[in-house]
């Protein structure tokens, strides 16, 4: 499971679809491996606006990366600075969450990630 894909989840649990606390998931027991893909800068441009930035920066540090800036930069920054970007790169597309769990901060609940795929299947009692 790539990084980036916590931006887009939220707890199943029918309780949890009207709090705000059901997202982000918080990565808990991640083992993490690194893939070596080749940065595509115009993608990561376009896709960074559409990313809740407050999420990203959340999963970030409780993963162990280094603290991301409070404000996304803009485009312009990025662009000006290979490095940062490269980084982001590493951080959304290259770094994979391979076992561990994902935890809904409003009910709890957590979601197996075995061999890199999260399991999403609620037992009956949480449906």
């Amino acid at each position: 499971m790539k990084v980036i894909s916590l931006n887009f989840l939220t707890c199943a649990v029918k309780s949890c679809k009207s709090s705000g606390a059901a997202f982000p998931l918080h990565p808990k027991d991640a083992e993490l491996v690194q893939d070596d893909i080749e940065l595509n800068a115009q993608m990561l441009l376009n896709i960074l606006p559409r990313l809740d930035w407050a999420a990203l920066r959340t999963n970030a540090t409780e993963l162990g990366f280094p603290e991301l800036p409070a404000e996304l930069p803009t485009r312009e920054a990025l662009e000006a600075d290979e490095k940062k970007l490269k980084d982001l790169h590493h951080l959304l597309v290259e770094t994979q969450i391979m076992e561990g769990k994902l935890v809904c901060r409003n009910c709890g609940h957590e979601y197996a990630i075995r061999e890199g795929i999260a399991n999403f299947l609620l037992p009956s009692h949480l449906v």
